[in-house]
């Protein structure tokens, strides 16, 4: 017999496409009681019902369970390194890089990426995916407007070059002419296809609720997608275990490099996501 939170699950499924069963169980399970409390309902059964029939509850939802968090420069440690090492490298090889963001919530990691290549490689032609399953954080995300606690880690130079400051908000907006250096797409790592040829992968801070076997498939798909010599850069608590088994080379904590010989061929498998 189907519990009420196995339901609860097959029924979000069928809802919003969100596969609640790929992502731990006793983490999801606690987090979700704590939602449903929260909404004032005594069970899964009627707190999906509230999300059939409440607009505004449902996104509520989503965005929660999406984890839409993220500010410029996060681990600004680690962003240095990209900056310092890594981005030249990658540059040293190819003029025009091929960039994704997976799970970029509000928009401040690709653009924090298009701001360093805008001052290592300012006349390069780069291609920047950003990509979430959320759509309405990625309708925030093209409008590039942050409060002062995302740009915290954003030099005074940066801020004064590269966005706007409204005064009475105390907000401020990304200039256009980063903002058109990203693409946003609506995509769910779980399910849909995996753009290929790519020379950097960010996926940082996302996949802290998927299940072992939902991000051992994940990160062979970011093998796969990346080209000979691409990297892979992941959160400051994460770790992709079995790396070297996927065929990975760990270049420094946190950075996982495809190498660069015969012996990692593209799947001819992969399908590439067209507007990158």
């Amino acid at each position: 017999m189907v519990s009420d939170y196995e339901y609860f699950i097959i029924k979000v499924k069928k809802l919003t496409g969100i596969d609640l069963g790929q992502y731990r169980s006793q983490q999801m399970r606690r987090r979700l009681g704590s939602m449903l409390r929260r909404s004032g309902m005594s069970n899964f059964i009627e707190y999906y019902k509230l999300l059939e029939g409440d607009r505004s509850a449902l996104q509520r939802f989503v965005d929660s369970v999406t984890i839409n968090v993220s500010e410029f420069f996060r681990n600004a440690d680690k962003f240095g390194e990209l900056e310092e090492r890594h981005l030249p490298e990658l540059l040293s090889r190819r003029s025009q890089l091929r960039i994704w963001s997976a799970g970029c919530a509000n928009g401040a990691e690709p653009y924090s990426v298009a701001i360093l290549l805008d001052e290592l490689s300012p006349l390069g032609c780069h291609s920047i995916l950003a990509t979430d399953i959320d759509a309405s954080i990625l309708e925030k995300a093209r409008l590039g407007t942050y409060d002062a606690s995302d740009v915290r880690n954003v030099t005074q130079q940066r801020l004064q070059t590269y966005f706007t400051h409204e005064s009475s908000t105390n907000t401020f907006t990304i200039k256009r002419r980063i903002r058109e250096k990203v693409t946003f797409e609506v995509h769910d790592l779980l399910r849909d296809p995996y753009p290929t040829d790519l020379d950097l992968i960010l996926c940082r801070n996302v996949v802290i609720y998927f299940t072992e076997q939902a991000k051992a498939a994940l990160y062979k798909q970011f093998f796969d997608s990346l080209r000979r010599g691409g990297l892979l850069f992941v959160g400051g608590t994460e770790m992709v275990f079995g790396a070297g088994s996927i065929g990975y080379v760990t270049v420094s904590p946190f950075f996982y490099q495809k190498p660069m010989g015969d012996e990692t061929k593209q799947s001819s498998a992969q399908v590439t996501i067209p507007r990158l």
